[in-house]
């Protein structure tokens, strides 16, 4: 048995990516996207169609709208190759904005029902900001199921539990890479490998703190820099993985064993937590690697979306 298919008995594998085409070979239940992928795939020969269809379609509408077409398309064309559900970005130019979040996320939901994709198979991807925390809540509460993105910190899990997302998405390898940037020459890659590693580190926490406090919220890894930072959270709810990192799992025959396991998390003495607005902005601040995170994140995210539209625009 291969890492790849070990991996499956603990966890549910998710594949992060746009470019469909390689999804099968590793028979992810679910998959991720997001305006960075999308980006990366529609640039590729193969997808090109996929982009001209959409402007040809929708020619004369709103520039956001073609855009989200576009991702509903790319949408479309994974959950034909996959039994479970596919995440969908709202723009992360709206990661401040609740109202407009909310309505983004149902205009999504409601071009895919206009596709003949049940809701219940999409996931609306929402930046962890406070206010994408709280668009997240109503749209849950209206019976649409988000995925809370770009979460760094432990607070931020915290108050996605306490609004009753779905899923959270905490970034393992992005943190990763602010701790060992901030290192420098201190960083010994061997000594904060596995079980040390910040990222996976954050993440085991999240997962006690859900499993201890039945906090229903799923918990899926993302962002990995490494294979041995997936098999480190084997046994969390879902992990997504980049097409490259589910290839290196499948050749790879090493032993695999869950390090994360619900029934543990019952026994430990966790204290419950609550954050109101003042206090999630205060917790948040006092972590200076999810503040940095967080806003660079947006920040890329937000550069990927215009150049995206640019091809749009010149298709």
């Amino acid at each position: 048995m291969n890492q790849l298919e070990a991996l499956k008995q603990f966890t549910t594998v998710v594949a992060d990516t746009g470019d469909f085409k390689q999804i099968s070979a590793y028979q992810p239940q679910d998959a991720t996207t997001n305006p960075s992928l999308i980006l990366k795939a529609v640039q590729k020969p193969e997808y090109a169609p996929l982009l001209s269809a959409a402007v040809a379609q929708h020619r004369g509408r709103a520039l956001d709208e073609v855009m989200d077409h576009l991702l509903v398309r790319f949408g479309c064309e994974i959950l034909s190759l996959i039994p479970g559900r596919v995440s969908t970005e709202v723009d992360a130019r709206l990661s401040f904005d609740t109202a407009a979040s909310v309505a983004r996320g149902q205009r999504l939901i409601a071009m895919y029902q206009a596709q003949g994709i049940a809701k219940e198979r999409i996931l609306i991807k929402v930046a962890s900001t406070w206010e994408g925390i709280q668009a997240a809540a109503q749209l849950e509460q209206a019976g649409i199921h988000t995925n809370l993105t770009l979460l760094f910190s432990f607070c931020q899990a915290v108050a996605c539990g306490q609004a009753q997302v779905q899923l959270i998405s905490p970034f393992v390898g992005r943190i990763y890479d602010w701790y060992k940037k901030s290192a420098g020459a201190a960083w010994v890659e061997a000594d904060m490998a596995g079980a040390n590693d910040p990222g996976v580190q954050s993440v085991k926490q999240i997962y006690n703190y859900y499993k201890h406090h039945g906090i229903a919220t799923e918990v899926m890894g993302a962002s990995f820099r490494n294979a041995g930072q997936i098999t480190a959270l084997a046994g969390c709810d879902l992990l997504t993985i980049s097409p490259e990192l589910l290839a290196s799992l499948a050749a790879s025959e090493e032993p695999l064993h869950a390090s994360l396991h619900a029934p543990a998390a019952l026994a430990m003495d966790i204290a419950a937590v609550q954050f109101d607005e003042a206090g999630f902005r205060f917790a948040l601040n006092e972590d200076a690697m999810a503040t940095e995170k967080l806003a660079e994140g947006i920040r890329a995210f937000c550069v990927d979306a215009v150049k995206l539209e640019k091809l749009l625009l010149a298709a």
